[in-house]
């Protein structure tokens, strides 16, 4: 109370051997809002991801289509024009939450790139000119499966 002016408590779930899921997600100025598939990002180092995975090989495919859909309407909800990437934490039994939004393109956008074979810089750009996104949902495969770095730090 003295410190914040309230005397709530907040308790947050704690999730044991959790797992970081990233779906990616683009919106475009005429209500577009596509999923480009997630990047498993669990292995870290100091919080650091050290190895993106997609897919990510923990999930179910039913887990995974109830993620991009959630991610979808998530972007939907609050009208989102750009590039962004919808986090959850997993626990072992693939219950998901929601864990943030980050409103710009992430370093790991490569993976995702070769995953897709979309250039995502090109559809940010796109869209910031006020066009649609170049591709409807169905347009978006995932064309394999890649492990890569994001950092050169060691694992010791």
């Amino acid at each position: 109370m003295a410190y914040f002016g309230l005397d709530e408590v907040f308790i947050e779930k704690y999730i044991a051997n959790a797992r970081h899921i990233e779906i990616q997600v683009f919106g475009d100025i005429h209500g577009n809002i596509v999923h480009l598939y997630e990047r498993g990002c669990s292995i870290q180092r100091r919080h650091q991801k050290v190895v993106e995975e997609s897919p990510s090989p923990f999930l179910s495919n039913g887990v995974r289509e109830k993620m991009y859909d959630t991610a979808v309407k998530a972007a939907k909800a609050v009208d989102y024009t750009n590039a962004g990437t919808i986090e959850f934490i997993v626990d072992e039994q693939e219950n998901f939450y929601f864990l943030e939004m980050n409103t710009r393109i992430q370093v790991e956008h490569p993976v995702t790139e070769e995953i897709t074979g979309h250039d995502l810089v090109k559809w940010q750009i796109l869209i910031a000119k006020g066009e649609k996104l170049p591709k409807v949902q169905s347009e978006i495969a995932l064309e394999g499966k890649i492990l890569k770095r994001v950092t050169t730090q060691l694992i010791s």
